[in-house]
Formats: structure tokens, C-alpha cells, sequence
């Protein structure tokens, strides 16, 4: 049996290129379609990842509060009894990148010392409590996803400064004579400490070493360690949103 094409040339030669010319067209047609689907899934790739990367970049706000345990510390510290005290404030977690962030923070917190005194005379037991609006700004570093070290530097401004005292000797008593005008102001030092991230929830421990010195040093006032420093160690725990 003859081909088409023998039979007849013209209309053969003619099928014949339109086979071909269909089978290049649907060819390319699939290269088109398989480009189309190349292209969308990149699209879609590099929008996932951004959105996902804006989420871990958003900022974040929140609370936080803890315990205190603090020191005063001169040149030659000879007593190791701390104050407990508290603290309490806000927070602001600013991503400059996946791995780092600047953190403001505002709190109000406690410091000052327990001086245990006993001597031939006269023993007791004097606080100084030392309370303090404090604005911290730390570097975050997450080193791990969960995991962070934190540093910076603070200042603060004392609201309150009050002693008391208890004594075995009811006429040894100086706590009405130190108050707040006995303190300076202002205070500022250096902050450092480790974060657990637990979304929402975090955990962390902190420790500030003060730089200025706490109490006014001139003869006018009652507090007798004008060069003590501020020395404080915090546990606390947070909740953003």
C-alpha cells in the first residue's frame, strides 16, 4: 500500500509539515508552561522566606519584672551581705538583623546594701535602700534561636534613698539622719547578662556594675561611704507581644 505521500505529494507534503510544525509548537508550549511553573515557584520561594524573615525581624514589645539582689561596693569591700529588692518595667526588641537586636528598656528597680555591724558597743542590722527609675539600652546577640547574651550601658535617676536600722542598742539609731538628699541623682554603669527565648515568655539574668559613685561627697552629707558603688545582680522574666 502506497504512502499518502506517494499518492498525493502535495497534500502529503503539506500534512506532514503541519505534524511537525504542531509537535514543535507543542513542545515549546510545554517549555513555556514548565518555565511559567519554574518561574512562579522561585516567586513563591522568595516570598515565603521574605514573609517568614519579616516575622522574625518584627519588632517586639513587651514586660518584665524580677528579683534584685544587691551590694555596695568601695575599694575594699569587707562585708558580703546583699539587699533583696525587685524590679519591674517595659521593653522594646528592635531586629537590626536575624541575629542581632537593640533593646531599650525602661523599669523601675531596687538597689542598695545590708550592712551587718557588731562591735564592742552596739550590733544590728542596717539597710540602704536605694530606688531607681533605670533605662537600660542593650546589644542583643541571639546565639542560638532560643538563646541570647545581652550588653550595654544604663543610667538611672533616684527616686527614693532611706535607711533603716535595727539595733540591739535602742539608742543607737541613724536612719532619720540619711535620706534621700544624701545620695546623688543620677547613676550610670554598665549591664551584661544571658536571655532564654521562649516565645512569649523569656527568662534571663543580668548583672549591673555601676560606675558612678552613689553617695555626694562633700561634708554636708550624712552618709559615711560617698565612694560605694552600685553593684547589682537580677533575675527576671518576660512576656512580649
Amino acid at each position: 500500500m502506497e504512502s499518502i505521500v506517494t499518492l498525493f505529494p502535495s497534500f502529503g507534503m503539506t500534512f506532514v509539515k503541519h505534524q511537525i510544525y504542531y509537535k514543535l509548537n507543542l513542545k515549546k508550549t510545554k517549555i513555556k508552561k514548565s518555565k511559567i511553573l519554574i518561574c512562579a515557584s522561585f516567586v513563591l520561594t522568595v516570598m515565603t522566606f521574605t514573609g517568614v524573615k519579616a516575622q522574625q525581624n518584627e519588632p517586639k514589645f513587651g514586660i518584665k519584672g524580677g528579683v534584685n539582689f544587691s551590694n555596695l561596693y568601695t575599694d575594699n569591700v569587707d562585708d558580703n551581705n546583699v539587699l533583696t529588692g525587685f524590679n519591674v518595667g517595659l521593653f522594646a526588641k528592635l531586629p537590626v538583623s536575624n541575629f542581632i537586636s537593640i533593646q531599650p528598656e525602661i523599669s523601675y528597680t531596687g538597689k542598695g546594701a545590708e550592712l551587718v555591724y557588731n562591735n564592742a558597743l552596739v550590733s544590728g542590722t542596717a539597710q540602704f535602700k536605694l530606688d531607681y527609675i533605670e533605662v537600660p539600652l542593650l546589644l542583643v546577640v541571639n546565639v542560638t534561636k532560643n538563646f541570647n547574651i545581652n550588653a550595654g550601658p544604663y543610667a538611672a535617676y533616684l527616686i527614693s534613698g532611706k535607711t533603716t536600722n535595727k539595733s540591739s542598742n535602742g539608742n543607737y539609731n541613724f536612719q532619720d539622719n540619711i535620706n534621700t538628699d544624701d545620695f546623688n541623682r543620677f547613676d550610670a554603669g554598665l549591664a551584661g547578662g544571658v536571655g532564654l527565648d521562649l516565645e512569649p515568655v523569656s527568662f534571663g539574668v543580668r548583672y549591673n556594675y555601676g560606675l558612678t559613685k552613689i553617695g555626694k561627697d562633700n561634708s554636708s552629707s550624712n552618709f559615711t561611704s560617698p565612694d560605694a558603688k552600685n553593684s547589682v545582680l537580677s533575675f527576671y522574666a518576660a512576656f512580649s507581644f
